[in-house]
């Protein structure tokens, strides 16, 4: 791969005989790579599946992408990927998914400075049957304020998803990739795969990574959280709606069409028994208003249903784990 090659195009690599595949994201890591990649390969050393090491460059401003080109020149099994700007954590997942060819991914970022063979270790538990796995920082050694931020989202996300997860943003994951082919990921919701693949009937366990000090993890990320907590809120739209869009728009539009009505059946009986006028009352237009808005939301529900149904034969929502005797 050149330093040229743009990322965005569709990759094919061949599919080698690695066993697992692990993808480092960096940005602006140039001060620390260079160690961060000797415990790497120690630990990777422990290891004798066939595997490989990928490392994806954001973007990076900074001289990181000259120390992973002397990197993967230097030695063997190394690949190195550069994404043309800075498109986010999602985009070089996938990247470097694109170029991995493991059937057992683990991936981490270098904001969050962690020990590699903790994060390996995360993968016997993908040997014993779990399909994702996500590495639970302890201790945190990160700012105070963002471990607080962090505890705050984590129990936000727990209890608007019904799961007990300990780390969501910890940027360390280790998964099948048969989940990547079925779970659909874009913009920041690579931070969510387990609660997507947690709806699609995938098991999702934990397991505890230390964080290791550095510079670069004591930054402060409530924009990131704001971020992903409207993302979270797709995430709950997109695993229980998407399929039946009607529920929720129909509901709501329902509820603001009954308000409506109720309060424009209210004037009505006002001017009825001659209490007094009713133009020019503002409850009168805001009666209007959430009527016209709720038949709205209906029909915007009942015409997202129509599409559906005509792709519906194209639409699966559900995996199928296993088949046993079966037969054509």
């Amino acid at each position: 791969m050149t330093e040229s090659q743009n990322l965005q195009q569709p990759l094919t690599p061949v599919r080698a005989a690695a066993s697992f595949s692990v993808i480092v994201l960096t940005y602006n890591n140039a001060g620390e790579i260079a160690g961060m990649h000797r415990e790497i390969m120690a630990a990777l050393a422990e290891w004798r599946q066939p595997h490989e090491l990928i490392y994806v460059d954001d973007g990076s401003t900074d001289t990181t992408w000259k120390e992973l080109l002397r990197i993967s020149r230097s030695e063997t099994g190394v690949k190195a990927a550069r994404l043309r700007s800075t498109f986010g954590e999602a985009s070089a997942l996938d990247a470097g998914v694109q170029i991995a060819t493991g059937e057992v991914l683990l991936y981490f970022t270098c904001r969050v400075r962690i020990k590699p063979a903790d994060a390996l270790a995360l993968l016997k538990q993908i040997d014993a049957g779990e399909d994702v796995v996500i590495g639970v920082r302890y201790p945190r050694r990160d700012s105070g304020l963002n471990r607080i931020v962090s505890r705050t989202f984590n129990g936000l996300t727990n209890r608007m998803t019904g799961l007990h997860l300990h780390d969501v943003n910890s940027g360390v994951l280790a998964l099948r990739r048969e989940v990547l082919d079925h779970v659909p990921y874009y913009g920041t919701l690579n931070a969510f795969l387990p609660v997507l693949a947690q709806r699609q009937g995938y098991r999702i366990a934990e397991g505890k990574v230390e964080q290791l000090p550095g510079r670069f993890n004591q930054s402060v990320y409530p924009k990131n959280y704001i971020r992903r907590s409207l993302d979270l809120v797709s995430v709950i739209f997109l695993s229980k709606y998407s399929k039946k869009p009607l529920h929720f728009l129909g509901f709501i539009g329902a509820l603001f069409a009954l308000i409506g009505a109720g309060i424009n059946i209210y004037l009505f009986i006002y001017r009825i028994l001659g209490f007094g006028g009713i133009a020019g009352k503002p409850m009168l237009l805001l009666g209007s208003i959430l009527f016209i808005i709720g038949i709205q939301m209906v029909s915007i529900g009942l015409l997202a249903e129509m599409i559906i149904f005509t792709h519906a034969k194209e639409i699966k929502d559900y995996n199928i784990e296993e088949i046993i005797n079966f037969f054509f």
